[in-house]
C-alpha cells in the first residue's frame, strides 16, 4: 500500500500490484472463497488509490496542468465507473453467471484508466512540478490511503474537500468491519 518515493513513482508501484492480481485472477483456477479473497483484496487496493487520487493527485493536475480540469474529470468520472463495479461484485456471489463479464469489464476499464494516467496525466505533471512537489505529493498519497476506505462507496462525495472529511471516517468503520469478517488477511 505505501511504496515510498514521488507521486508517481507511488501511483505506478500500485498499478503494478493490481496488474498483478488482475494476473493471479485471470489465472486462477481455486476455490469459490479464493476468489472472494482476491476480490476484496484488490477492490481494497483500488478503493483506497482511487480515494487518495482524488483527494491530492486531482487538485494537483487542476492546479498545475494545462487543460487539468478537463482531465481531473475524466479520471474522476473512470473511478466513478469503476467504483459502481466494485460495489456490485461486493454484493454478488461467485457463483453468479454475471461475475466473469463483469470481472472482464471492470478489469478492462482498470487497464485503460492506468494506460491514460501513465502515457498522459503523469508526463504532464511531471513536467509541471518541480521534484519537491512531486515527493510532497508522494506523501500526502500515502497518508491518504492509510486512512481511506476499504470498500466502494459509490454514492459519496467525490470533490477533494468532502473525501478528505468523509474518507477517514468510513475508512475507519471500513477497517473495524474488515477485523470483524476477517476481510482482507488472505
Amino acid at each position: 500500500m505505501g511504496h515510498g518515493g514521488n507521486v508517481i513513482d507511488e501511483l505506478k508501484a500500485d498499478h503494478r500490484e493490481v496488474e498483478e492480481m488482475f494476473s493471479r485472477l485471470r489465472a486462477m483456477t481455486g476455490s469459490a472463497q479464493e476468489l472472494r479473497d482476491l476480490i476484496d483484496e484488490f477492490t481494497i487496493e483500488l478503493v483506497r488509490h482511487s480515494v487518495a487520487e482524488e483527494q491530492y493527485l486531482y487538485p494537483a493536475v487542476r492546479e498545475h496542468v494545462p487543460g487539468g480540469d478537463r482531465m481531473a474529470d475524466k479520471e474522476i468520472a473512470d473511478h466513478g465507473r469503476v467504483e459502481k463495479m466494485l460495489k456490485r461484485l461486493e454484493k454478488m456471489s461467485t457463483d453468479d453467471a454475471q461475475m466473469g463479464p463483469l470481472l472482464r469489464q471492470l478489469m478492462d476499464e482498470v487497464s485503460a484508466h492506468v494506460q491514460d494516467e501513465e502515457s498522459n496525466l503523469f508526463p504532464m505533471l511531471e513536467r509541471a512540478c518541480t521534484p519537491q512537489q512531486l515527493d510532497d505529493l508522494g506523501d500526502k498519497i500515502r497518508r491518504a490511503k492509510a486512512m481511506a476506505p476499504t470498500r466502494p462507496h459509490p454514492a459519496a462525495p467525490s470533490s477533494p474537500t468532502a473525501s478528505k472529511l468523509l474518507a477517514p471516517g468510513a475508512g475507519l468503520v471500513d477497517r473495524a468491519r474488515d477485523f470483524v469478517t476477517g476481510r482482507g488477511k488472505s
